[in-house]
């Protein structure tokens, strides 16, 4: 069983910065990767970053360059330090993990899912 639970998400104007934090939690499990999505009502849920337990990270060409995964393994936490933020960055934002081989930051490659955190950028 995995359980993902965020935090972090609020409201900030453009320019701004958040963290969000994805507490995971495994029992008698043990995921590859986790990674951050995001989706506003009406649209496709849109990979955001990715990162392996090995450190190796994938991002996607929105936020290249101004958000940044990170992970602490101790805590077995995962971090989305967003920089810059922009009103099209305004999303629910979760968390989700998998295993074995998939392709990075798409849905299909994720069985894990957390609830969501809601981030919200003001002109």
């Amino acid at each position: 069983q995995v359980q993902l639970v965020e935090s972090g998400g609020g409201s900030v104007q453009t320019g701004g910065s958040l963290t969000l934090a994805c507490k995971v939690s495994e029992v008698k499990i043990v995921t590859d990767y986790r990674a951050w999505f995001r989706q506003v009502p009406g649209k496709a849920r849109e990979g955001v970053a990715q990162i392996y337990t090995t450190g190796r990270t994938f991002y996607s060409a929105s936020v290249k360059g101004r958000f940044t995964i990170s992970q602490d393994t101790v805590q077995n936490t995962v971090y989305l330090q967003m920089n810059n933020l922009k009103p099209e960055d305004t999303a629910m934002y979760t968390c989700a993990a998998g295993s074995g081989l998939g392709f990075p930051l798409e849905v299909r490659s994720f069985g894990y899912w957390g609830q969501g955190t809601q981030v919200t950028v003001s002109s």
